[in-house]
């Protein structure tokens, strides 16, 4: 064969050689097989929450809700799958709603009032989990105005003299929202949805309401406004049965209250109030003495009529009284409401001293009546320094024997032989008052048998001091060696 027909002819394969590159690849094949083997083997594992899962989006009608997974961990691949649930206002009792199982959602009319969830179920090889997000908040309608998700309900037996009782039922809108009450009486039918062509109950117009006879043989029914910045709605709740006469447990419905002055000696007079319970009521009373605050109130011993007479006890204190009624169904307790607190007796601004003794300013003291100088001291008693400071104290009453408190006393020696710092002094609130004395150079040596006399006198400040309520004395000490 020529040079060319060698070059332009194909290759021949040797058999050699063609047995060494199937080994080579056989080889590499192994080698891919063991390795993994050889190592430490992967953990195989179904899916499991470590994140719950999670939603974004307003909770308002129309508005698109959108579920995130959450975290996981198991052996992937990890598939997804996604089941909307609707729940109540509280966010339990919770129920899938149908062919809402995307990643999103759009709320419905359905949904407000309610709170949604979303359940995530997780799926690989090994097998399968699932988890519940947090809920979201209550649904409103995209108005804002309040809206009525929930009837309002009435709690209570309607039977005359008993109270019934409403709540607002749920409601959605931009908060805040406030709320008001109509009480109505409606036919025998319980009138129409919203209660507009039942009768407005004059007057009632709070969260409760006690039957009267003229309730007898209706139905009650309460319309309760919702109010935000937005607007209004109103929403009725049912009826109740036909209300029943007949005796029932009396109920308060006016307060008990007291009339009289709060004075130490006068007397007190218990007004029952209002009751309503039907057939023969009978009342019993217990008056209380209470603290200044009318809390922590004890029953008086033996004062259980309808008028109590305060004494020195009841000073400083607020009486009230228990009423209780009673007739065939039972009794109930009603308090009156807090009196002031009981006042010493006697003139204007009187007050009682821890002595039992009472003080009264002297403004009130009449022009009827005269200041007296009760007593006075000296200190000491005999004197028996020329030149060393003594103190004259006064006490002031007056004819009716109240201390008198605020009056001008004036007190100097006679003759003249002696300075007070101060000559007018007004008394305490005990009737007391004391003036420090500095004997002048012509104060008598002390000596046993001689006095120094002294003039004293007590007035109303703007009173002349020689009339009006003034009084006058004349006192001396004794001087001694």
């Amino acid at each position: 064969m020529s040079d060319k027909e060698k070059k332009n002819s194909p290759p021949r394969h040797r058999k050699g050689a063609h047995a060494v590159v199937l080994a080579a690849l056989l080889s590499a094949a192994l080698t891919a097989l063991v390795l993994p083997l050889s190592g430490a083997a992967r953990p195989q594992a179904a899916p499991a929450n470590t994140s719950p899962p999670t939603i974004t989006g307003s909770a308002l009608k129309g508005e698109t809700l959108v579920a995130g997974t959450g975290s996981w961990t198991g052996t992937a691949p990890i598939s997804f799958a996604f089941e909307w649930r609707r729940c109540d206002s509280a966010g339990a009792n919770c129920t899938a709603i149908p062919s809402a199982t995307n990643t999103t959602y759009v709320l419905v009319g359905a949904d407000v009032g309610a709170r949604i969830r979303v359940l995530v179920s997780a799926s690989n090889a090994e097998g399968s989990g699932s988890a519940l997000s947090e809920a979201t908040s209550v649904v409103t309608d995209d108005s804002g105005a309040p809206k009525n998700t929930a009837d309002p309900s009435i709690s209570g037996t309607p039977n005359v003299g008993q109270r019934l009782t409403a709540t607002t039922g749920t409601w959605t809108g931009t908060p805040p929202i406030s709320f008001s009450y109509q009480w109505v009486r409606c036919g025998s039918d319980g009138g129409a949805a919203d209660g507009s062509n039942c009768n407005n109950i004059t007057g009632a117009t709070g969260t409760s309401y006690v039957l009267v006879s003229a309730d007898t043989g209706w139905r009650i029914r309460v319309r309760v406004t919702g109010t935000n910045a937005v607007g209004s709605t109103t929403w009725a709740s049912n009826a109740t049965a036909a209300v029943k006469a007949g005796v029932s447990k009396p109920v308060n419905t006016q307060r008990p209250s007291v009339s009289g002055t709060q004075v130490e000696g006068s007397t007190l007079t218990v007004n029952r109030g209002s009751w309503t319970g039907g057939g023969t009521i009978s009342f019993t009373y217990q008056w209380l003495r209470c603290d200044s605050g009318g809390g922590n109130c004890v029953s008086i011993p033996r004062a259980t009529g309808t008028q109590y007479r305060l004494t020195s006890s009841d000073v400083g204190r607020r009486v009230r009284v228990n009423v209780t009624a009673r007739n065939s169904a039972g009794s109930t307790t009603a308090i009156s409401g807090e009196q002031a607190v009981v006042a010493p007796s006697g003139p204007v601004g009187v007050i009682t001293l821890p002595s039992g003794e009472k003080s009264i300013p002297v403004t009130s003291v009449p022009k009827t009546e005269r200041l007296i100088v009760d007593q006075v001291r000296f200190t000491p008693n005999p004197i028996r320094s020329q030149v060393a400071p003594f103190s004259v104290q006064v006490r002031v009453k007056d004819t009716r024997g109240f201390v008198v408190r605020d009056a001008i006393v004036f007190v100097r020696s006679t003759p003249l032989v002696s300075n007070a710092a101060a000559p007018r002094r007004p008394t305490l609130t005990d009737g007391w008052v004391v003036f420090q004395m500095t004997p002048r150079s012509s104060f008598p040596q002390p000596r046993n048998g001689y006095n120094v006399q002294f003039f004293v006198k007590a007035y109303k400040n703007g009173d002349n001091p020689l009339a009006g309520i003034a009084g006058y004395r004349l006192v001396q000490v004794k001087l001694a060696r």
